[in-house]
This record gives structure tokens, C-alpha cells and sequence, in this order.
């Protein structure tokens, strides 16, 4: 069977790495794109429109097409509806919304005319639950599961599915603090979620345990399911 042609954004690290070797081990050939360098991966600053259309070009050249689009670069920056504004709030969306919506826009004529394809976005628990200070952050990652929805409606007549996955707490650069600290390891953190229960498998997640998640909803396995989020967060939000 024809290896899928798979393109990662951020790739060069964390969750985005972990999905790409995942891929790449069920045989895609993956181009990645990332503001860092890696090996098969197109530097890139997403939140620039002219800097994604030149890497979409690339891409889709190295590739010869496109069969899958697995959207995970994303950014934080902490504010909240007292302390931050519009510039705030735009470099995130710039990253998290804007990039995944753009590449879809882009990369999905391809996929329909080809009568196939499969969208993967990384969203967060936080596009339905919310914490202090992260306004941006959560703005945008339930505006991403939303864009995922309405593209699954309007890919489905041409056998184009677009799921997302949420993640709860993954140990990658986002989760650590500004000392360095990787907030899953702070006496908070084993107080409020581990402690009390809250996070009911009691640790946080490793980036390759996200990555199965998206092996089967952007595999040519997954024939039915689309417009759906599946969320992987060791039991976080089923708790209350």
C-alpha cells in the first residue's frame, strides 16, 4: 500500500516530535514544519501567512501531494481578561488558530481531490475547561476544536475526515516554568491533582502517549469517525 503523505507541524519537539516518529515508524513519509531545524523539517515561523503558503509549497513538493495534515505547533502566554489585550491575544491566535485554519484551507483541495484525506489538530483540555490567566490559550483551543468540526462538515461528502485531540497535562517545554521547573513536578501540582484525585491516573502524560491517539484517527484505518475530539488527559476532566 501507498506510503501517506504526512505533513507535522511542530514537529521539532515535544508531542509534535513524538507524533511524526510515531508516523513515520507506520511508514508516512512526514515533512515537518517548525521554526526549529530537524531533519525533514521545513523552518518556518507559522504565524506568518507568506512564510506558511512558501512552506506549504515546499512541502507539498518534497511530497509530491498530501494525504494527511497533523496540526500541533502551538504557543502560550499568560493574561487574563484583567491584564491583557488584543496584541497579546493575536500572537497566540497568530500560532494556535490562525496556522491550523490557514494549512486546512490550503492543504484541503488537495485532499479533495483526491477523494481522500485526514486532519488531525492538537487542541487541550483547556478548549473546554478553563484556569486563571489563560485566556488566550483557551480562546484559541476551543476555536480550533470548533474550525475542526465545521471542516469535518464540509470535507465529509469527498472522504475527507478531520478529528482533534485533547490533551491534559503532557511533560514538554509549554509545561515548564519560568525557573526551569516542569510544573508536573511542583509540590501544587502533586497537592491539587494527584493528591486530591483530580487527575485519577496521578502523573502527567509522556508526549509519545498523545501520539497513538492521532496513528488512528489520520490512519487509512479510520473510516467513520470525524467532527469528533478525543481526549487524552489520564482522566482530568472526568473529575470534578
Amino acid at each position: 500500500m501507498t506510503a501517506l503523505r504526512t505533513i507535522v507541524t511542530g514537529a521539532a519537539n515535544g508531542i509534535g516530535a513524538a507524533i511524526a516518529d510515531r508516523l513515520r515508524e507506520r511508514g508516512d513519509t512526514v515533512v515537518g514544519l517548525d521554526r526549529e531545524a530537524g531533519e525533514n523539517i521545513i523552518e518556518v515561523d507559522l504565524s506568518d501567512e507568506a512564510a506558511r503558503a512558501a512552506a506549504v509549497d515546499d512541502a507539498l513538493a518534497r511530497l509530491g501531494g498530501v494525504d494527511v495534515l497533523v496540526t500541533v505547533a502551538g504557543i502560550f502566554r499568560q493574561g487574563s481578561i484583567h491584564d491583557s489585550g488584543f496584541d497579546d491575544w493575536r500572537a497566540v491566535w497568530a500560532v494556535n488558530l490562525d496556522a491550523p485554519l490557514d494549512l486546512m484551507r490550503q492543504l484541503t483541495p488537495h485532499m479533495v481531490e483526491q477523494r481522500f484525506g485526514r486532519i488531525v489538530t492538537i487542541t487541550s483540555v483547556h478548549a473546554r475547561q478553563a484556569q486563571p490567566g489563560c485566556l488566550a490559550y483557551d480562546v484559541s483551543k476551543a476555536g480550533l476544536e470548533a474550525a475542526t468540526r465545521s471542516a469535518a462538515l464540509d470535507l465529509a461528502p469527498y472522504g475527507v475526515l478531520a478529528n482533534a485531540v485533547a490533551p491534559g497535562f503532557v511533560r514538554t517545554r509549554m509545561s515548564l516554568l519560568p525557573d526551569g521547573t516542569d510544573e508536573t513536578d511542583t509540590e501544587a501540582f502533586r497537592t491539587g491533582y494527584v493528591e486530591r484525585g483530580k487527575l485519577p491516573l496521578g502523573r502527567a502524560a509522556m508526549p509519545a502517549e498523545i501520539a497513538p491517539a492521532v496513528d488512528f484517527l489520520s490512519s487509512r484505518d479510520n473510516t467513520y469517525t470525524t467532527g469528533q475530539v478525543l481526549t487524552v488527559d489520564g482522566g482530568l476532566t472526568m473529575t470534578f
